[in-house]
């Protein structure tokens, strides 16, 4: 079956596919697909520092490289899968062919844990030394690993273009279901989260390994059932070659030709050959980077073959390349604000819980106590209970208010985050000025693991900064996401999915460096060192400070940003609303 049909063209053109979009009736598979797909990555990657210590006896600081390396090489692979999508595969074939491999890489991982000779032998517990895994083992665990490498490269940047391509960007239903599409991506990635966070990583943690590795196995494979049950009514956006390529073709014509002026005519003198996909919606020219307008002006040693293509790509452009090449270029400055805004997320992510280590976590007067890692989940929960209000409620009653699509433009979603995550680093540090200054100068509870003191503080006034963490991401991630596919040409989407990951990335990376400058800078005197293994002799509140003052100035380059950047606009677009100006003079 097929989704699409042909249509006939009145001038005698050659027919165009008609596609048939099934909007959200594709989306129980798409959905499914990718809650369970979640429900299966996390609740197989959250726990693995654990498992590596625990039953494969490595010593922590090997365990956290492998992990830190597997978890930085699934953010990076992402922009290989992107490319190889866009060019080769297409975004259908190279989903399908990820989730096979990501099943097989957690199947392998889980008779790691269930077949005794697949890992090494339990610890005596006489004082005895641990023994270590044999390189058959180790071969088998990388070879897990290297399945869900591959996996990550090929989901992470298709599974939201996919599931958006399914809608018809040129109707008003169609935006809608896009829109609604990425906040419900998010609320089922949160609720993977936390259940993982909880039910997952207990059954790993206190029933079984292999029970609580095969439970997110059985997931991926219901993933991979959901997926390819759907296959007959998916609209499969087909590749149009490599937008890489593309972009490097662009950059060399424009610097081969950079001594040449631009002709006063430029609709007559540039090289725009018919626009003949029906899935790449046609680009309007803009004057902005005029420079690389240049890669597409014609001059007697470019030679045009009979079916109008350039015959030396490398020297002649056309149009509408330069133009998706300036649609990213005016992204980079939008995205690069991006890194920076992810860096109070993970900081707090991260030192919640050591400050929930040494806070009182006793609900009430009772004797539970709250397990320290398990504070995050209101930062998920957050996000989960915000977009589904965001999308159900607050999205209508802005649209009535300000007749805009969404009720606010993209760019002012993703500027409300980076200022909430302003807000965010300022709560924090007061919150954890207020218990320091309780576990220095009031009654204690007790000695937390890293030897500190446990302040009188409850933990629940870490909530707030968890909670503003949450709608911080609701407001700016999800924005992103929905930013790069609408802005990026079609041919580039997987690119785009891959580009929010690079970003991701490089915020861990950059988080890191924070880190070790700040460590570094205070850690010789003792007195004055900020990260302190016991939080109460450290100043972890002014580290905080010193980041909420970053992401101001980052709102401020952001502000910058957002009033220089131009939306993207089809060539159709473009002509509807120059006939509006043109209505509207002569009125």
């Amino acid at each position: 079956m097929t989704t699409s049909t042909r249509e006939e063209q009145p001038n005698g053109e050659a027919a165009k596919p008609v596609i048939n979009y099934r909007g959200w009736k594709a989306m129980p598979y798409v959905i499914g697909n990718e809650t369970f797909e979640k429900l299966g990555t996390i609740g197989t990657s959250a726990n693995l520092l654990v498992y590596l210590t625990t039953v494969f006896h490595m010593k922590s600081v090997a365990a956290a490289t492998l992990v830190t390396v597997f978890n930085g090489t699934t953010n990076l692979i992402p922009l290989l899968g992107a490319f190889l999508a866009d060019t080769y595969l297409g975004r259908y074939a190279t989903l399908g062919a990820a989730s096979v491999a990501s099943f097989l890489g957690m199947l392998i991982l889980t008779l790691t844990a269930a077949v005794s000779k697949l890992h090494p032998p339990p610890c005596s517990g006489h004082g005895d030394a641990c023994h270590g895994a044999n390189p058959t083992q180790l071969a088998v665990l990388f070879a897990s690993y290297v399945f869900m490498v591959i996996g990550a490269g090929g989901i992470r940047p298709c599974n939201l273009a996919f599931g958006a391509d399914q809608f018809d960007p040129a109707t008003e239903a169609g935006k809608r279901g896009i829109a609604s599409f990425f906040n419900w991506y998010y609320m089922t990635f949160t609720f993977a989260m936390m259940a993982s966070s909880t039910f997952v990583i207990y059954v790993q943690s206190n029933v079984s390994w292999s029970l609580g590795l095969a439970i997110p196995t059985a997931f991926m494979f219901i993933s991979c059932v959901l997926f390819f049950v759907g296959t007959k009514i998916y609209v499969k956006v087909r590749p149009e070659g490599s937008p890489i390529t593309s972009i490097a073709q662009v950059l060399v014509a424009a610097f081969r030709k950079r001594a040449l002026k631009l002709p006063d005519d430029l609709k007559g003198s540039l090289f725009d050959p018919p626009h003949l996909s029906s899935l790449v919606s046609k680009l309007p020219h803009t004057d902005q980077f005029s420079f690389l307008d240049k890669a597409t002006i014609i001059t007697p040693m470019d030679d045009i073959k009979p079916d109008g293509s350039a015959s030396d790509g490398w020297r002649l452009c056309r149009l509408q390349q330069v133009e998706q090449m300036k649609c990213l270029v005016r992204i980079i400055p939008v995205w690069s604000s991006c890194i920076i805004f992810e860096v109070p997320v993970v900081m707090t992510w991260n030192y919640a819980v050591f400050q929930a280590l040494q806070s009182d976590r006793h609900l009430g007067h009772s004797n539970f106590e709250i397990p320290a890692a398990t504070f995050n989940v209101f930062t998920m929960a957050a996000m989960t209970i915000w977009l589904l209000v965001y999308d159900r409620f607050v999205v209508p009653l802005l649209q009535r208010v300000t007749g805009k699509e969404g009720g606010i433009t993209l760019l002012q979603r993703m500027g409300t985050g980076i200022a909430l995550s302003v807000v965010m680093m300022i709560v924090a540090g007061l919150v954890e000025e207020r218990r320091r200054s309780y576990a220095l100068h009031k009654p204690t509870l007790g000695t937390a693991s890293n030897g500190g003191a446990i302040s009188s503080m409850s933990g629940l006034w870490l909530i707030p900064q968890l909670v503003i963490a949450g709608l911080s991401d609701a407001f700016n991630l999800v924005g992103q996401v929905e930013f790069y596919y609408k802005q990026f040409p079609e041919n580039m989407r997987s690119m785009a999915g891959g580009l929010l990951f690079l970003g991701l990335a490089c915020s861990n990376y950059l988080c890191s460096l924070i880190i070790t400058i700040v460590h570094r800078t205070t850690g010789g005197h003792q007195k004055n060192n900020w990260l302190a293994e016991d939080l109460n002799q450290g100043r972890l509140d002014l580290l905080y400070f010193s980041i909420a003052s970053l992401s101001a100035l980052n709102f401020v380059f952001f502000i910058v940003c957002a009033k220089w950047y131009r939306y993207k606009t089809s060539d159709k677009d473009h002509e509807i609303a120059l006939q509006t100006m043109e209505i509207k003079s002569s009125v």
